[in-house]
């Protein structure tokens, strides 16, 4: 009885690198697809002027758009309504900041009168949010 020697080959203790590439692209351009997509809120065409940039945190924004119309977050209402409930969110958001975004064709007194209310409802620390100036 003749045992037959087989050579043996070395083992590879290499990874194979190929396939996980091939996932993170794949998972790269599924978050570059669904990225705009995730960001929500109202469009509103906003003025441009100088300001600092802010911090994403989770303020209170309310929004001033044309037609008398006011959205506080993403819940949208009318001036009246606004008027009426903006008291009771001021009380329960009263530690964070409140952003006022108004529309460029919204009239300046619109803007005004969403600030007056929110300044009687107690919000003292309102900050008002632009877009950048375009560089030429």
């Amino acid at each position: 009885m003749s045992r037959r020697r087989r050579e043996r080959t070395p083992l590879n203790a290499e990874i194979n690198v190929v396939s996980l590439i091939d996932v993170m692209m794949l998972l790269l351009v599924i978050f570059m697809i669904t990225a705009p997509m995730m960001q929500g809120g109202i469009e509103v065409k906003l003025p441009r002027g100088e300001a600092r940039p802010l911090e994403a945190k989770n303020d209170l924004v309310v929004t001033v758009m044309s037609a008398n119309q006011v959205a506080v977050g993403n819940t949208r209402m009318s001036m009246a309504e606004f008027r009426a409930a903006f008291a009771a969110l001021a009380e329960q958001k009263a530690k964070q900041g409140v952003y006022l975004r108004g529309d460029a064709s919204v009239p300046y007194g619109e803007v005004v009168k969403v600030l007056d209310i929110m300044r009687r409802a107690g919000a003292a620390n309102v900050g008002l949010v632009v877009q950048p100036p375009e560089r030429q």
